[in-house]
């Protein structure tokens, strides 16, 4: 070994730098996140024990990792990542500050476990519901009387940064921010039955209808019954919306009847926003934000499916006042005089 003495100060000035510029690897401590009450599991991720192990078993062929080299992220730590993102919306950083893992880690696993629950989709969001359709059919009749429902559908918007591009003004919505706007339907469980989540915020909840696979479907007579929805919507046979000018008597009561009922899917707009509040605002390209908003719809249908409970929601806003841009089908008009003179009169 040479004599520190004896060598060429520049030589030894070089070693030095290059010992203070090499980081030495340090692998943290990953505990194991289901070892800890359920109380504490709901608050961070929203599930209990029971409900995360089941959701790392269904998304297991989609999230595990083809590699251990460098401790890589088993699924259980990759599915707490994207929950916790999707239970509290805040910054990458504080996610694997909480996580006790570096922000890239925490995005890659987010973007994972989304792309999963998207690819989930159609087993989980069935249309008109997991359950026998005449006994949803009963189920909405037994909130106020109105018959023959399968199912409640609106639109939500889901604010979004400002996307880059020469089309960033078709997501300006009427509120005058950026969103996406999302239609769902629901049952009377409120479980999501039906979403489309695509769509610019500029573009009106009739023609997001109009263009889905769930029209179709109606149109060619595949489902019996008929949805509710607001004065945003066209009458038609299939969809039912309230009177514009009701009279005294009959058609204030199919009015009133298809309020109660309807509020099912505003309910669980509530109930999805407060369960996972990152839908309160997406900090994400686009593209991105309509694979996390199906991954959290996919995420209420499991919470509902395993009974986990519901977060605190506030009462449901006042209807907007929409100014209808389609007129009644003549034919959904003689529908819904139907049903005003079988059942509210």
């Amino acid at each position: 070994m040479a004599c520190p003495f004896l060598e060429d100060p520049v030589d030894v000035g070089a070693r030095i730098v290059r010992g203070a510029l090499r980081r030495e690897r340090v692998f943290r401590d990953r505990c194991d996140p289901f070892d800890v009450p359920d109380d504490i599991l709901y608050e961070r991720y929203r599930f209990t024990s029971a409900g995360l192990r089941y959701i790392c078993e269904v998304l297991e062929p989609y999230v595990t990792n083809v590699t251990h080299r460098s401790r890589a992220l088993t699924v259980p730590q990759t599915v707490c990542i994207a929950l916790r993102f999707f239970a509290t919306g805040t910054y990458m950083h504080a996610v694997g500050d909480a996580e006790n893992l570096g922000k890239n880690t925490c995005c890659a696993a987010i973007h994972k476990v989304a792309g999963g629950l998207t690819k989930l989709l159609d087993s989980f969001v069935v249309f008109p519901g997991h359950l026998p359709l005449q006994s949803i059919k009963e189920g909405f009749y037994e909130i106020a009387g109105f018959p023959r429902v399968i199912g409640a559908i609106d639109c939500t918007h889901i604010p979004i940064c400002a996307p880059l591009g020469r089309n960033e003004a078709d997501f300006v919505n009427r509120k005058n921010f950026h969103s996406l706007n999302i239609q769902m339907t629901c049952d009377h469980l409120m479980m999501v039955t039906s979403l489309v989540a695509k769509w610019p915020g500029s573009v009106h909840d009739s023609r997001i209808f109009r263009e889905s696979a769930l029209c179709h479907k109606l149109e060619q007579g595949l489902c019996s019954g008929v949805l509710l929805g607001d004065r945003g919507y066209a009458c038609q046979p299939f969809l039912m919306t309230p009177y514009p000018d009701p009279g005294a008597g009959p058609q204030t009561r199919f009015n009133v009847a298809l309020a109660k009922t309807r509020v099912r899917i505003e309910m669980t707009f509530g109930i999805i926003k407060a369960r996972f509040n990152c839908l309160r605002g997406l900090r994400v390209a686009p593209d991105r934000a309509c694979k996390i908003i199906s991954a959290c719809v996919v995420l209420h249908n499991i919470a509902a499916l395993k009974k986990e409970r519901s977060p605190p929601v506030d009462p449901p806003p006042p209807p907007d006042v929409v100014d209808p841009i389609t007129l009644d089908y003549p034919a959904g008009v003689a529908v819904r005089e139907a049903i005003t003179r079988q059942f509210f009169i």
